[in-house]
């Protein structure tokens, strides 16, 4: 199966967060550290409500953790 065409910048976002691990960003937005690392290796796509909630833990605009990537066959 294909990655999702999202990427995302959280890793990063965790780092300048005074490196906020990922088990301090799941508990924040009630998911599993094993989800948040899902999310960040692009292996699993948030959901809308998810992705909401992890751009207001980093107090960014969604559009900065999440990029969506158009296929080349679009």
């Amino acid at each position: 199966m294909a990655p999702p065409p999202i990427s995302n910048t959280i890793r990063r976002l965790r780092f300048d967060h005074n490196e906020m691990t990922q088990q301090d960003l799941a508990d924040r937005i009630g998911m599993t550290r094993q989800t948040v690392a899902a999310i960040e290796q692009n292996k699993y796509s948030p959901s809308l409500e998810a992705a909401f909630r992890i751009a207001e833990v980093f107090g960014v605009e969604i559009g900065q953790v999440f990029q969506w990537k158009k296929a080349a066959a679009e």
